[in-house]
Order: C-alpha cells, then structure tokens, then sequence
C-alpha cells in the first residue's frame, strides 16, 4: 500500500515548524510522524498527516512550497535487525532509497520505517513478496 508524505520547504528561522503546526490544528488534521532537516539556510519539514491531500492545498493556500509525494510505510519487527532484514533486501536489488525515517509503535514489538525510493512500485511489491506489510495513511492514522 502507499501512502503519502508532506514534504514543506521552509526558511530555517524561529516560528517556521509553528506557522506549519497552526495551519494543520486549525484544519484539524492530526500529524502522524515528523522529520526535519536543515542546510543551513533553509530545510526541508516533512510529515505524515492523516488527510495529506487536505493538508497540502491547506499549506499551499498559506503560501508554502509544499509537495506531496509516495512513500512506503513498511511494519518491521521491533527486535535487533529487524530493520536490517528490509535494509537487505533493498539493498541487494539495487534499489536506492532518497529519504527514510523510522518510528515505533510498540517497544520490542512493532516499529515503522518510512521509506522514498526510487523504484516505488517495484520495492513494494519485492517488500510484500517477502513478507512486509506495507500501511497506508488509514492504516498509519489508526496506529
């Protein structure tokens, strides 16, 4: 399944995640997982929210550089190598992966890695194929 992530184009200054935060509360959109990242001047906020078109036409119309792209959402055992497994098996097929993150869900239990490759269809099905199961945003907003 694929799900989708906010990636926003922010001036790396005081009250920029703040501004991005009041737009999503006050559309009541709930965000499900945040990353940062900063090159000096500017960074690059991304989200997981549970209604991301909603959210993207919501931060577009505040006048945000935003974009919507696929991800996958890959549920990984929380256990030493858990993660390695998918690293793996990604990896020996050649599959480059842009941006990831993780997150867990239940300690020592279930964890989540959020991946954006460059072979979307091909790197789900090969994930599915070997026992992965993939979440989509109902799937991760019900988490």
């Amino acid at each position: 399944m694929i799900a989708y992530q906010l990636s926003i184009f922010a001036e790396n200054k005081s009250g920029k995640l703040a501004k991005v935060t009041g737009i999503l509360a006050k559309e009541k959109i709930n965000i499900r997982a945040t990353t940062i990242s900063t090159a000096d001047t500017f960074g690059i906020i991304n989200l997981i929210v549970d209604d991301p078109k909603r959210a993207e036409k919501a931060l577009s119309d505040a006048g945000m550089t935003v974009h919507l792209r696929e991800i996958l959402a890959v549920l990984i055992p929380d256990t030493p190598g858990g993660l390695d497994t998918l690293m793996q098996l990604i990896s020996n097929e050649g599959i480059n992966i842009n941006n990831a993150y993780g997150f867990i869900l239940e300690s020592s239990k279930r964890a989540v890695f959020v991946v954006d490759v460059d072979q979307m269809q091909r790197t789900e099905d090969l994930i599915e194929r070997n026992g992965f199961k993939t979440l989509d945003v109902q799937s991760l907003t019900g988490m």
